[in-house]
């Protein structure tokens, strides 16, 4: 199999071999960690989280980076505000940010860079760009100078002047060019600061993250990811820094970028104010269906974020789930061992096809659909008794670990049926349940028969069995 990706630079979707054999190399630009992340902030470490295990399935070892941006002046304002260090804000919200991403199954990477752990490579690389004749040094700052790179605009494919024009640019007095941007601004006492040939000051945030790609990944890495509202000025920026840093070599050969999700019509943003924190999300829904969610549509298309969306995703969990579970369940009877290793069965042909096409994800859920489907058939012939004997059982054990497996591969249905179902239940659960009963009752009542039927099904699914009594319906669990 090809593993074929959609290369943003040449605007084609390409086969993708990585240019050193021993070692595919993946930057992936992370938070600015003064706040806890949106909902859509969570889509490209989930999707690239995916291409990550691709990535090792077929190639072997990678180094995946994914940075923290510790230092920037929404920090500052953050950490002024409440009148602490900026170590304050960055430590607690890098943390709730790996604990959200875990509880999305996103494994960490192989690197997490700090940009407050590489001044002096940021520097480094500064100096390198002002000897170029690429940057210069002007009233404390040091600015990129775009005039001196012809391929300026070659991701974004714009002109310049179209670019400045749908973009906030800073046109200060120090700037040769309206266009050149940032690599280094004084710091006054009150800011954090760095000693520096250009006095005490603090890096720009584009530089940042090619001075951590280089430190850890070399001149040219194979893929760089990020989502599609980073393409201008991020990283159409550090292409031009990197490039002119290190004499003309190619930053990155593959560029992947996410669509972003929108929220009741309009792009997900901190600064509209229409968003969905994942440290909510994550104790309000099953963090799997959010993931689910999020994989829902393929990643490089815009996805429209509802709270009908992830109860879709809870039902089809519920449904795969539950052919584990019955499976499972009719296997034991017969005394099967009913949950061989996912990890020894291969991925499914077909699972690994989809995501081999461009990370092919809606794909791939339907493959890992039909192969429930085929595991439902089989199971009902064997509970019928049309079909007999030890064959058919250890075709259905072997069905219930591919289905397994192609769940690994998206991070799903890696959990036992009865964990899911639980919901992590403790004396609340019961609550919960008694709660989803009132409300069907309410909505028979009201004659919203497909609410009412919903409930139902996700109380069946749980394995919730519902009694009519003459005191009304009580439930039990099955």
């Amino acid at each position: 199999m090809t593993l074929r990706l959609f290369n943003s630079l040449t605007r084609r979707v390409e086969d993708f071999q990585p240019r050193d054999p021993a070692c595919t190399t993946m930057y992936v630009c992370g938070p600015t960690v003064y706040n806890y992340v949106h909902i859509g902030n969570a889509r490209g470490p989930v999707v690239f989280d995916v291409l990550a295990g691709v990535l090792r399935r077929r190639f072997g070892t990678l180094a995946y980076a994914r940075n923290i941006t510790d230092v920037d002046d929404k920090i500052n304002a953050a950490a002024a505000e409440q009148g602490v260090p900026i170590s304050a804000i960055t430590d607690r919200f890098a943390a709730a940010y790996r604990e959200d991403m875990a509880a999305l199954g996103v494994a960490p990477p192989d690197i997490e860079p700090e940009a407050t752990g590489h001044i002096a490579q940021i520097i480094a690389m500064i100096e390198r760009l002002i000897e170029g004749g690429h940057a210069y040094a002007a009233e404390g700052h040091v600015l990129f100078s775009v005039g001196s790179f012809d391929g300026y605009g070659k991701l974004s494919r714009r002109e310049l002047e179209d670019m400045l024009a749908g973009a906030r640019v800073d046109v200060a007095p120090y700037k040769r060019d309206p266009g050149d941007f940032v690599l280094w601004k004084p710091s006054t006492g009150d800011l954090p600061g760095w000693d520096s040939p250009w006095g005490r000051g603090r890096p720009g945030w584009h530089i940042e993250c090619s001075a951590m790609a280089a430190a850890h990944l070399g001149e040219t890495i194979d893929i760089h990811a990020g989502g599609v509202d980073l393409q201008f000025p991020h990283h159409e920026n550090e292409i031009a820094q990197s490039e002119c840093a290190h004499g003309g070599a190619p930053f990155a050969r593959f560029w992947l970028h996410n669509g972003m999700l929108n929220f009741g019509g309009a792009k997900m943003s901190k600064s509209v104010g229409n968003i969905e924190k994942v440290h909510d999300l994550v104790r309000q829904h099953p963090p799997e269906a959010l993931r689910h969610a999020l994989m829902s549509a393929h990643y490089r298309q815009p996805l429209e974020w509802s709270d009908g969306l992830v109860e879709q995703s809870v039902r089809t969990l519920d449904r795969l789930y539950g052919t584990l579970r019955d499976a499972d369940a009719l296997l034991a009877e017969r005394g099967v061992d009913a949950t061989p290793a996912a990890g020894g069965v291969a991925i499914p042909d077909a699972i690994e096809a989809a995501l081999d096409d461009d990370l092919n994800t809606p794909q791939a859920l339907a493959e890992l659909a039909a192969i429930a489907g085929n595991v439902r058939v089989l199971r009902g012939a064997i509970a019928q008794g049309e079909a007999t004997g030890d064959g058919p059982l250890q075709a259905l054990a072997t069905l219930g670990a591919s289905l397994r497996s192609g769940g690994r591969a998206l991070g799903l249905l890696q959990q036992a049926p009865a964990e899911w179902f639980s919901r992590g239940a403790s004396g609340d659960d019961d609550a919960r349940i008694q709660a989803l009963v009132d409300e069907r009752a309410a909505a028979k009542q009201a004659r919203d028969f497909a609410r009412a039927d919903a409930i139902r099904d996700q109380l069946a699914a749980e394995g919730i069995l519902l009694e009519d009594t003459p005191q009304g319906v009580r439930w039990k669990r099955g």
